[in-house]
């Protein structure tokens, strides 16, 4: 997914770029291994020296960073050399990349896509680290650092969540009450549509967006546990818990905004700032559309409501950024310093100095300097028993962009054709996973 990068919430296109179109081995890694470590092999091994692999390419993120290091080494005495690819190459060159000769530390992201690698034993487990900063992090960021064997792989720096947004105003003008159930929800809708508003606005002409809106239906209704082996290949997509999820959905459609095969998201969220539609399901990224300043203190949000009380709102989708060590680091005891120090909240903090775009994984970073909205996300992830990444971390790149994105699209435009879609999809799935 493609972002521009302004506002007090604008995700860089590094947060989640995703290879639309693209098979499982060249998002997975085959092909050239034109990515590779920085340095040579007696630099890397210097102990006053760690390498990075960084796909942090665009001008903020890379410059937060560069910041956090040269502060690492005023206190460590440690130079944190950094090797900065684009984005897209580093997916696309990740496998080849760290069978290779990588670097000690790399960026990488959380939950599944993490796992993957782990798995493989393409990154050393780090249960040192986490017995120093373990405190500095909520159990369900914790959850989300663990690969399948209960190690721990990944240091989480910043995070968003994604949730239902509104403009406090309307909600005030119609004497709207925040949803905490499926029904108000509707109920809600229908009334939004009496009322003549969008009841919920949506763009999917990049086919992204829709995939974020299955995820809260499906976690609200069947759990996180169901939900993760989804994701994973392990559940299968005939089952009828996910013939539900899509049953709910097609009853919410009908309020969903008109014409979204041809809108982007950026255009449906300027309905919201137009006061023509109710609400939006996204993530905080879409503050970066209220260029006022009183529109932006007007915007607000809530978590999708529930579905079943056995899950409630326990769920939040929150992608999450961080970074994890290769298999065989040159200087260990270098990295192990720097994850020590990069999962603090001190690190955490001033990284969003120079990226305002995220909040902190850290429970205990300074919030002090939050806007409204970054405090409520900051407190809304917290706050969560489990933390899912967005279907395109969850699963496998190759399988949400050549499989998930195009099948969402057609259960958009035909909702009664599901049941030859979901076995479609199954058959799809098992094909893909079944290849490293």
């Amino acid at each position: 997914m493609h972002l521009p990068l302004s506002g007090p919430f604008a995700p860089t296109p590094s947060r989640r770029t995703l290879l639309r179109g693209m098979g499982g081995a060249a998002v997975l890694g085959a092909g050239i291994p034109l990515l590779s470590a920085c340095g040579s092999t007696d630099a890397a091994a210097d102990p006053k020296t760690v390498t990075v692999g960084s796909n942090a390419s665009d001008a903020v993120p890379k410059k937060a960073f560069a910041d956090v290091y040269a502060a690492f080494k005023k206190q460590s005495g440690i130079t944190v050399d950094v090797n900065t690819k684009d984005h897209n190459t580093f997916q696309e060159q990740i496998n080849s990349y760290l069978q290779g000769t990588p670097d000690d530390v790399f960026n990488w992201f959380a939950g599944y896509r993490m796992q993957f690698f782990a798995a493989k034993k393409l990154a050393a487990p780090i249960d040192d680290v986490w017995d120093r900063i373990g405190d500095n992090f909520p159990d369900a960021m914790k959850k989300l650092s663990k690969g399948e064997d209960g190690k721990y792989y990944f240091v989480p720096m910043t995070t968003y969540p994604w949730a239902v947004f509104y403009r406090k105003s309307v909600f005030r003008q119609h004497g709207y009450k925040v949803p905490t159930t499926w029904d108000e929800l509707i109920a809600l809708c229908k009334q939004m549509k009496k009322d003549k508003l969008v009841p919920i606005a949506f763009g999917d002409k990049d086919a992204w967006p829709a995939m974020g809106t299955f995820d809260q239906i499906n976690f609200r209704l069947n759990g996180y546990d169901f939900h993760v082996q989804l994701m994973a290949g392990k559940a299968s997509w005939t089952d009828a818990k996910v013939k539900a999820t899509f049953d709910h959905w097609a009853e919410l459609l009908p309020y969903h905004q008109d014409g979204f095969m041809g809108r982007t998201w950026q255009d449906a969220a300027q309905t919201l700032v137009a006061k023509k539609a109710g609400m939006y399901l996204l993530g905080t990224f879409v503050a970066q559309q209220f260029t006022d300043k009183d529109d932006l203190d007007d915007l607000d949000f809530f978590p999708f409501p529930e579905i079943n009380s056995a899950y409630g709102q326990d769920t939040v989708e929150a992608p999450t950024d961080g970074l994890m060590v290769s298999k065989a680091p040159k200087n260990r005891a270098g990295v192990l310093k720097l994850l020590e120090y990069m999962g603090s909240p001190a690190a955490e903090e001033l990284y969003l100095k120079g990226d305002p775009s995220v909040v902190a994984a850290s429970s205990k970073a300074d919030t002090s300097a939050y806007s409204p909205l970054q405090k409520k996300a900051f407190d809304m992830i917290g706050g969560a028993k489990s933390l899912t990444q967005f279907m395109d971390r969850d699963s496998r790149p190759d399988f949400t962009a050549t499989v998930m994105q195009p099948g969402l699209q057609k259960f958009l435009q035909n909702p009664k054709g599901v049941d030859g879609l979901l076995a479609s999809i199954e058959r799809q799935k098992k094909q893909i996973f079944a290849t490293s």
